[in-house]
C-alpha cells in the first residue's frame, strides 16, 4: 500500500466505541476530516457488549475505543478481540494517559488522548493502514493451494490474505454487494459475484436459490417453513435446508428443492 497513492488504499471501516455520545459525534467529525488514508465510520457502540454485538453481525477493519465504560471496559474488550482469529485493529481514545503501556500490551495500534487532534488522528490511521497494507493487492478469488490439488478461495482478513480450502467452504450467501463465505469456524466476507464464484467451484456446490451456493456434503435436512415476506409482503410457505455442521438454515428457490433432495439422498456426494 502506497501512502502517496490514496486512490491505491482502501476504506478503513471505522467502529467508534465510547459511552459518550458527544464523543462519539465528535470523532465521527474528525474520521471525516482524514484524508489519507480514507477511513469511513460504518458503525457505533455505548459499551462493550453493543460493540460485540455490532460485530457479530458486521465488520470493521479498526475500533476507536475509549477504556472507561459502564461494563466492562475497553482494555477487557480488546482482550476479548484479541483471542478472535480475525480481530480489528485497536486504537484506544481516553481521557487517561496512564494506560498507554497496557494499551500496547494489548497490541493496539495506538493510542490517542481526549481531546483528540485531527493530526493525531490522522497519524493513527496511517498505521492501521500500514498493518493492512496487503489488501491493497488484489488477488484472484479461486487460487491452487501451494502442497497441493486443492483449490482455495483467497479473502482479505485484516490485512493478511488467507486461503480457505473449498473443502472447507460450507455455503456462500449473496448479500446486498457482498458474498459471505461460511465455514464450520469463521465467517469472511468476499467481493465475488456469486455467479462468478458458481462457475469456479463446480458441481461440488448446489446453487439453492438465486442468493446461495451450498456444498454438497454440507446439506441435511429439508423442511417446509413459513418465511417472512419480501418488501413488507405477507409471510409465505417455502422451503429451507439445513447446513452442517453450522446448523444455519437456507432458503431453497421453489425450483430447486428437486436438486436439494436428490443431494440429500445421495448423501452430499
Amino acid at each position: 500500500m502506497s501512502s502517496n497513492d490514496p486512490s491505491t488504499v482502501p476504506v478503513l471501516r471505522v467502529l467508534l466505541v465510547d459511552d459518550e455520545p458527544l464523543a462519539r459525534l465528535r470523532l465521527r467529525g474528525l474520521v471525516g476530516d482524514c484524508a489519507e488514508p480514507r477511513a469511513e465510520v460504518v458503525g457505533e457502540a455505548g459499551n462493550a457488549q453493543q460493540a460485540l454485538d455490532w460485530l457479530a453481525a458486521n465488520a470493521c477493519d479498526l475500533l476507536l475505543l475509549d477504556i472507561h465504560m459502564p461494563g466492562p471496559d475497553g482494555r477487557q474488550l480488546a482482550a476479548q478481540l484479541r483471542r478472535r482469529s480475525d480481530p480489528p485493529a485497536i486504537v484506544f481514545v481516553t481521557a487517561h494517559a496512564e494506560h498507554a503501556l497496557q494499551a500496547f500490551e494489548l497490541d493496539a495500534a495506538d493510542y490517542l488522548t481526549k481531546p483528540v487532534r485531527r493530526e493525531r488522528l490522522q497519524a493513527a490511521l496511517q498505521r492501521v493502514a500500514q498493518r493492512l497494507a496487503p489488501r491493497a493487492a488484489p488477488a484472484p478469488a479461486l487460487a491452487p493451494a501451494l502442497a497441493d490439488d486443492e483449490p482455495v478461495i483467497l479473502v482479505n482478513d485484516l490485512g493478511r490474505k488467507l486461503r480457505v480450502p473449498v473443502s472447507e467452504v460450507l455455503y456462500l450467501k449473496a448479500e446486498l454487494k457482498y458474498v459471505t463465505l461460511r465455514t464450520a469456524t469463521h465467517t469472511h466476507v468476499l467481493d465475488d459475484a456469486l455467479t462468478d464464484l458458481e462457475q469456479r467451484l463446480g458441481d461440488r456446490f448446489l446453487r439453492i436459490h438465486r442468493n446461495a451456493l451450498v456444498a454438497r456434503r454440507a446439506l441435511r435436512a429439508l423442511e417446509r417453513r413459513t418465511l417472512p415476506g419480501e418488501d413488507g409482503e405477507e409471510p409465505t410457505e417455502g422451503w429451507v435446508v439445513r447446513v452442517a455442521p453450522v446448523d444455519d438454515w437456507l432458503v431453497v428457490s421453489r425450483r430447486q428443492v428437486a436438486a436439494v433432495k436428490e443431494a440429500i439422498a445421495e448423501g452430499g456426494v
